[in-house]
């Protein structure tokens, strides 16, 4: 027994205390339901809604956006989009995206090109989130509507997400890389790898455009970009950072490659 370790007791009423004040913030785990479980599912821990949407997030922070102009409320679909979300093997740093989906290290060890598998999966429902994204393009919030575009993504209603980033324009030059970063996101889920990495490719160089250089290099074949770019995005990420890790995951992966 550690001595300086708090009682159990306290420790599981803390545990319930953090749970219920992300339960009051709409971070709360969501309830899966009676949902039929594939015979080859992988067996993996949920992720806490919290910190999906911190690194969720983090994107904003990489581009250096002010943080008083970034999402501030959580949408009240995100806890079921943690908790239903597949798998991801070849995953790009955007809005929305958490690298806790990348949790399956058979399939990612085993695929030789897995980014050519993007496109595919189950749509989930969303229950007005195209309109509170039109709603905020109308109210020039540009920051709801790249979250409830990204949200859509996350769904795989990818022909609604495309809608909104579409129709946003006359940004304001802070958003401008947000928005690049989005589209190519969005083409590289959509399946359509070579258009996303050639965007990434024009891109002005930031950590995420790193990070996706590299990313989509690794999965397209390309392991000498793929190791000079990922070496400079996980040497800029802050070390506690989920993506830094997922960085030098790749990383490896394409050193392993070579």
């Amino acid at each position: 027994m550690n001595p300086t370790q708090p009682p159990l007791q306290d420790l599981f009423a803390r545990y319930l205390q953090r749970q219920t004040s992300a339960h009051d913030e709409g971070l709360g785990l969501a309830e899966r339901g009676d949902e039929i479980v594939p015979y080859d599912a992988v067996p993996v821990q949920p992720v806490e809604p919290r910190l999906a949407w911190n690194e969720a997030v983090a994107v904003l922070t990489a581009l250096k956006l002010p943080i008083e102009i970034r999402p501030g409320r959580v949408p009240p679909d995100w806890p079921t989009l943690v908790a239903t979300h597949e798998l991801e093997v070849a995953l790009p740093f955007c809005l929305g995206n958490f690298p806790q989906m990348v949790r399956h290290l058979p399939a990612l060890l085993q695929t030789s090109e897995p980014g050519l598998r993007q496109g595919s999966g189950r749509v989930v429902p969303l229950s007005g989130v195209e309109e509170a994204g039109q709603a905020a393009l109308q109210a020039k919030d540009h920051a709801q509507a790249l979250l409830a575009a990204a949200m859509l993504r996350l769904a795989r209603q990818h022909d609604a997400a495309g809608r909104l980033l579409s129709e946003l324009k006359d940004l304001p030059a802070v958003w401008r890389p947000v928005l690049a970063n989005e589209q190519a996101a969005l083409a590289w889920h959509r399946g359509d790898t070579a258009a996303a990495l050639a965007s990434w490719r024009t891109q002005d160089e930031s950590v995420p455009v790193l990070f996706n250089r590299g990313m989509a290099a690794l999965f397209l074949g390309d392991t000498a970009a793929a190791r000079a770019d990922l070496a400079r995005a996980a040497g800029q990420l802050p070390e506690e950072s989920a993506w830094h890790h997922l960085a030098r995951l790749y990383l490896a992966i394409a050193e392993m490659r070579s």
